[in-house]
């Protein structure tokens, strides 16, 4: 049985203060629990039901954190998931660490991104199309918020990230790369060239777009051609185009 002390902590963990206090963070889901078990986080504990541990038993059997027995309604008073009979899991943060662009790499750029659910298919969107690093901005949301983990169905242990000042980071690190942006006024995808050497795909705000001090370090603003009457594209989506428009074309010059 759960102690109050535990629900507590684990409550505790979905506001940002103390997930920055405890450097600890919630995952829920089997799911994603299984790909953090598989991962190189540490884990602190592993909530399970019986019967997700009977189902798993080969799996967990082989990580050295063995899950603590508890009850579907213990789960759900505890987690933020309105349904979950499976398994819940606490694990240490990373550290905030720089992350560089390389040689014929492309790096993904946030431009103060908001919303938690965007943030999360954002990093799985970034996994599907093989993309590891992204580059937010200090007033994104939070990369260890329930939400975001939830919603990157467990491609929050492969893809890495760095919150910084993004003017600072594109002044020192931006020179000379190209730094492809996403703007409603820009020049058709379609007829882009993205570059073999890699470069940084900078996404914005779901509101304003790309703040201005962004904006100036951009060397080319592309905008995804409309077609229908949609007013706007969510910016995962919007993501999920850029990449894939820059991964076919790369594609094809292989």
């Amino acid at each position: 049985m759960l102690s109050k002390n535990r629900i507590k902590y684990i409550n505790s963990l979905k506001i940002k203060k103390y997930r920055q206090l405890h450097q600890s963070f919630i995952v829920e889901g089997g799911k994603s629990v299984l790909e953090l078990l598989s991962s190189d986080f540490d884990i602190e504990f592993v909530l399970a039901t019986e019967e997700f541990q009977q189902k798993y038993s080969s799996i967990l059997s082989r990580h050295s954190t063995r899950p603590e027995t508890v009850t579907i309604a213990e789960l759900e008073s505890a987690g933020s998931f309105q349904t979950n009979d499976s398994c819940l899991a606490v694990a240490k943060t990373k550290q905030n660490e720089f992350l560089s662009l390389q040689d014929s790499e492309y790096v993904l750029i946030l431009d103060d991104v908001r919303d938690p659910g965007n943030l999360g298919s954002i990093i799985r969107v970034a996994d599907w199309y093989g993309i590891n690093k992204i580059i937010c901005s200090t007033d994104s949301t939070d990369f260890y918020n329930p939400k975001v983990v939830a919603a990157s169905k467990g491609s929050f242990t492969r893809v890495r990230t760095f919150y910084t000042d993004l003017k600072t980071y594109l002044s020192d690190h931006g020179e000379g790369q190209s730094i492809v942006g996403a703007f409603l006024g820009g020049d058709s995808i379609y007829d882009f060239q993205f570059s073999p050497k890699g470069g940084f795909i900078v996404m914005g705000n779901e509101s304003n777009g790309i703040g201005q001090e962004v904006e100036s370090f951009v060397t080319d603003k592309l905008m995804i051609p409309r077609f229908g009457e949609a007013e706007s594209l969510n910016v995962g989506i919007a993501t999920a185009v850029m990449l894939d428009n820059m991964r076919r074309q790369l594609s094809a010059k292989l």
